[in-house]
């Protein structure tokens, strides 16, 4: 089994992101984020990430694309996330963004099932 690391494209650039289920958020790197609007929150708060503390003072929305679908995120900006698999990773996509999208993870093949992002349907209530 392995971790599952694709190729993404975020804000119209190629990155390399880790997707997570161990991970709440999603994290990018701020060198993406140059022209998305972020928005400072009220009570910033503390996570463990890649060994070390971070303290989260914004979040913003992000407009991303896996294998050409698009999705969108509400991201950590961060400056640097750190190497996974040989990867210098731009990107962590958390669980909250794969439960958005109903993005499942194959961990055994190191695959991603995106059918839920294909179907573009999802029942809210």
């Amino acid at each position: 089994m392995g971790r599952i690391i694709k190729e993404i494209e975020i804000e119209g650039k190629p990155g390399i992101a880790l997707f997570d289920t161990g991970s709440i958020h999603t994290y990018i790197r701020t060198q993406f984020l140059l022209e998305v609007p972020k928005r400072t929150i009220m009570k910033p708060y503390r996570v463990a990430l890649g060994g070390r503390e971070i303290q989260v003072k914004e979040l913003c929305v992000v407009l991303g694309k896996i294998e050409g679908l698009e999705f969108d995120a509400e991201a950590v900006p961060i400056d640097e996330i750190g190497r996974a698999d040989g990867y210098e990773l731009d990107a962590i996509i958390g669980a909250l963004t794969m439960e958005k999208w109903e993005i499942k993870i194959d961990p055994k093949n190191q695959e991603l099932d995106l059918e839920g992002l294909r179907r573009r349907e999802f029942t809210e209530f």
